[in-house]
Protein backbone atom coordinates (compact mmCIF):
# COMPACT_ATOMS: atom_id res chain seq x y z
CA UNK A 1 0.00 0.00 0.00
CA UNK A 2 2.82 2.43 0.86
CA UNK A 3 4.55 1.63 -2.42
CA UNK A 4 1.35 2.42 -4.32
CA UNK A 5 0.80 5.72 -2.51
CA UNK A 6 4.45 6.65 -3.09
CA UNK A 7 4.17 5.91 -6.83
CA UNK A 8 0.92 7.89 -7.10
CA UNK A 9 2.50 10.86 -5.36
CA UNK A 10 5.84 10.72 -7.15
CA UNK A 11 4.21 10.20 -10.55
CA UNK A 12 1.87 13.15 -10.05
CA UNK A 13 4.65 15.41 -8.78
CA UNK A 14 6.87 14.49 -11.73
CA UNK A 15 4.10 15.35 -14.19
CA UNK A 16 3.46 18.67 -12.42
CA UNK A 17 7.15 19.57 -12.46
CA UNK A 18 7.64 18.50 -16.07
CA UNK A 19 4.69 20.50 -17.34
CA UNK A 20 5.35 23.68 -15.37
CA UNK A 21 9.15 23.90 -15.31
CA UNK A 22 10.00 22.46 -18.73
CA UNK A 23 7.00 22.65 -21.09
CA UNK A 24 5.12 25.85 -20.17
CA UNK A 25 8.14 28.21 -20.26
CA UNK A 26 8.74 27.27 -23.91
CA UNK A 27 5.05 27.15 -24.88
CA UNK A 28 5.25 23.40 -25.58
CA UNK A 29 2.37 20.99 -25.81
CA UNK A 30 2.04 17.46 -24.53
CA UNK A 31 -0.37 14.86 -25.77
CA UNK A 32 -3.35 13.20 -24.15
CA UNK A 33 -5.63 15.03 -21.79
CA UNK A 34 -2.63 16.99 -20.47
CA UNK A 35 -2.08 18.29 -24.00
CA UNK A 36 -5.73 19.24 -24.30
CA UNK A 37 -5.41 20.99 -20.92
CA UNK A 38 -2.37 22.91 -22.20
CA UNK A 39 -4.23 23.85 -25.40
CA UNK A 40 -7.08 25.21 -23.27
CA UNK A 41 -4.54 27.15 -21.18
CA UNK A 42 -2.73 28.68 -24.16
CA UNK A 43 -5.93 29.44 -26.04
CA UNK A 44 -8.44 30.33 -23.29
CA UNK A 45 -6.36 30.89 -20.14
CA UNK A 46 -8.06 28.00 -18.28
CA UNK A 47 -5.93 26.27 -15.65
CA UNK A 48 -4.59 23.06 -17.23
CA UNK A 49 -5.41 20.85 -14.22
CA UNK A 50 -9.00 22.05 -14.08
CA UNK A 51 -9.45 21.52 -17.82
CA UNK A 52 -8.05 17.99 -17.52
CA UNK A 53 -10.57 17.09 -14.81
CA UNK A 54 -13.59 18.57 -16.59
CA UNK A 55 -12.75 17.10 -19.99
CA UNK A 56 -11.96 13.67 -18.52
CA UNK A 57 -15.39 13.20 -16.91
CA UNK A 58 -17.09 11.56 -19.95
CA UNK A 59 -14.18 9.16 -20.43
CA UNK A 60 -14.22 8.24 -16.75
CA UNK A 61 -17.92 7.46 -17.00
CA UNK A 62 -17.16 5.05 -19.86
CA UNK A 63 -14.36 3.49 -17.82
CA UNK A 64 -16.67 3.02 -14.84
CA UNK A 65 -18.75 0.57 -16.86
CA UNK A 66 -15.79 -1.31 -18.40
CA UNK A 67 -13.21 -1.64 -15.63
CA UNK A 68 -14.19 -0.42 -12.17
CA UNK A 69 -10.85 -1.14 -10.54
CA UNK A 70 -9.06 0.93 -13.18
CA UNK A 71 -11.71 3.64 -12.77
CA UNK A 72 -11.20 3.91 -9.00
CA UNK A 73 -7.39 3.80 -9.26
CA UNK A 74 -7.47 6.44 -11.98
CA UNK A 75 -9.70 8.85 -10.08
CA UNK A 76 -6.84 9.24 -7.60
CA UNK A 77 -4.33 9.74 -10.42
CA UNK A 78 -6.54 12.29 -12.16
CA UNK A 79 -7.17 14.41 -9.07
CA UNK A 80 -3.63 14.23 -7.71
CA UNK A 81 -1.94 14.94 -11.05
CA UNK A 82 -4.31 17.79 -11.90
CA UNK A 83 -3.72 19.23 -8.42
CA UNK A 84 0.07 19.00 -8.83
CA UNK A 85 -0.07 20.63 -12.28
CA UNK A 86 -2.06 23.58 -10.93
CA UNK A 87 -0.05 23.89 -7.68
CA UNK A 88 3.31 23.85 -9.45
CA UNK A 89 1.89 26.42 -11.87
CA UNK A 90 1.73 28.82 -8.89
CA UNK A 91 5.46 28.34 -8.22
CA UNK A 92 7.26 31.00 -10.19
CA UNK A 93 10.89 29.94 -10.36
CA UNK A 94 13.10 32.11 -12.54
CA UNK A 95 14.48 29.11 -14.43
CA UNK A 96 16.01 29.77 -17.83
CA UNK A 97 16.57 26.28 -19.14
CA UNK A 98 17.44 26.00 -22.84
CA UNK A 99 14.64 24.57 -24.96
CA UNK A 100 16.52 21.39 -25.95
CA UNK A 101 17.23 20.52 -22.34
CA UNK A 102 13.61 21.33 -21.43
CA UNK A 103 12.34 19.03 -24.19
CA UNK A 104 14.51 16.18 -22.96
CA UNK A 105 14.04 16.68 -19.20
CA UNK A 106 10.35 17.52 -19.56
CA UNK A 107 9.74 14.47 -21.74
CA UNK A 108 11.47 12.13 -19.31
CA UNK A 109 9.89 13.76 -16.25
CA UNK A 110 6.33 13.75 -17.61
CA UNK A 111 6.76 10.31 -19.19
CA UNK A 112 8.25 8.90 -16.01
CA UNK A 113 5.38 10.29 -13.95
CA UNK A 114 2.74 8.90 -16.29
CA UNK A 115 4.62 5.60 -16.42
CA UNK A 116 4.58 5.30 -12.62
CA UNK A 117 0.83 5.90 -12.59
CA UNK A 118 0.26 3.34 -15.36
CA UNK A 119 2.30 0.80 -13.39
CA UNK A 120 -0.24 1.26 -10.61
CA UNK A 121 -3.15 0.90 -13.09
CA UNK A 122 -3.94 4.59 -12.88
CA UNK A 123 -4.09 7.48 -15.34
CA UNK A 124 -3.49 11.22 -15.49
CA UNK A 125 -6.59 11.86 -17.56
CA UNK A 126 -9.33 10.25 -19.56
CA UNK A 127 -7.28 9.51 -22.67
CA UNK A 128 -4.68 7.49 -20.74
CA UNK A 129 -7.55 5.68 -19.05
CA UNK A 130 -9.32 4.76 -22.29
CA UNK A 131 -5.97 3.76 -23.81
CA UNK A 132 -5.45 1.28 -20.95
CA UNK A 133 -8.94 -0.17 -21.43
CA UNK A 134 -8.38 -0.58 -25.19
CA UNK A 135 -4.89 -2.05 -24.72
CA UNK A 136 -6.19 -4.55 -22.17
CA UNK A 137 -8.40 -5.96 -24.94
CA UNK A 138 -5.95 -5.64 -27.84
CA UNK A 139 -2.68 -6.43 -25.99
CA UNK A 140 -1.03 -3.43 -27.67
CA UNK A 141 1.64 -1.56 -25.75
CA UNK A 142 -0.19 1.22 -23.94
CA UNK A 143 2.76 3.59 -24.28
CA UNK A 144 2.86 3.28 -28.08
CA UNK A 145 -0.93 3.64 -28.29
CA UNK A 146 -0.79 6.79 -26.16
CA UNK A 147 2.07 8.11 -28.33
CA UNK A 148 -0.13 7.90 -31.46
CA UNK A 149 -2.98 9.74 -29.70
CA UNK A 150 -0.50 12.32 -28.39
CA UNK A 151 0.76 13.10 -31.88
CA UNK A 152 -2.82 13.63 -33.08
CA UNK A 153 -3.41 16.08 -30.21
CA UNK A 154 -0.18 17.93 -31.01
CA UNK A 155 -1.36 18.25 -34.62
CA UNK A 156 -4.64 19.73 -33.36
CA UNK A 157 -2.71 22.17 -31.14
CA UNK A 158 -0.49 23.27 -34.04
CA UNK A 159 -2.96 26.02 -34.88
CA UNK A 160 -2.38 27.87 -31.59
CA UNK A 161 1.39 27.60 -31.14
CA UNK A 162 4.30 28.80 -33.27
CA UNK A 163 5.88 26.47 -35.83
CA UNK A 164 9.06 26.02 -33.79
CA UNK A 165 7.05 25.24 -30.64
CA UNK A 166 5.07 22.72 -32.67
CA UNK A 167 8.22 20.92 -33.81
CA UNK A 168 9.68 21.01 -30.30
CA UNK A 169 6.38 19.68 -28.95
CA UNK A 170 6.47 16.75 -31.38
CA UNK A 171 9.92 15.83 -30.11
CA UNK A 172 8.82 16.22 -26.49
CA UNK A 173 5.80 13.98 -27.08
CA UNK A 174 8.01 11.30 -28.63
CA UNK A 175 10.25 11.39 -25.54
CA UNK A 176 7.20 11.25 -23.23
CA UNK A 177 5.75 8.36 -25.26
CA UNK A 178 8.97 6.37 -25.29
CA UNK A 179 9.40 6.90 -21.54
CA UNK A 180 5.84 5.69 -20.91
CA UNK A 181 6.35 2.76 -23.31
CA UNK A 182 9.51 1.71 -21.47
CA UNK A 183 7.76 1.91 -18.10
CA UNK A 184 4.58 0.20 -19.31
CA UNK A 185 6.74 -2.55 -20.76
CA UNK A 186 8.19 -3.06 -17.29
CA UNK A 187 4.59 -3.25 -16.00
CA UNK A 188 3.82 -5.95 -18.55
CA UNK A 189 7.01 -7.80 -17.58
CA UNK A 190 5.94 -7.69 -13.91
CA UNK A 191 2.54 -9.13 -14.85
CA UNK A 192 4.16 -11.98 -16.81
CA UNK A 193 6.54 -13.01 -14.03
Amino acid sequence: MRKTIFRFLLGSILVGIGINFFFLPHHLLDGGMIGIGLISYYWLGIKPGLAIIVLSIPLYIISFFHNRQLFFNSIHGLWLTSFCIDVFHLVNLPLHIPVWISIFLGGITVGGGIGLLIQERSATGGIDLIAQVICDFTKWNVGIFILVIDIVIILIGASIIEATSFLYSLLAVVIVGLSVAAMSRSRNDEEIY
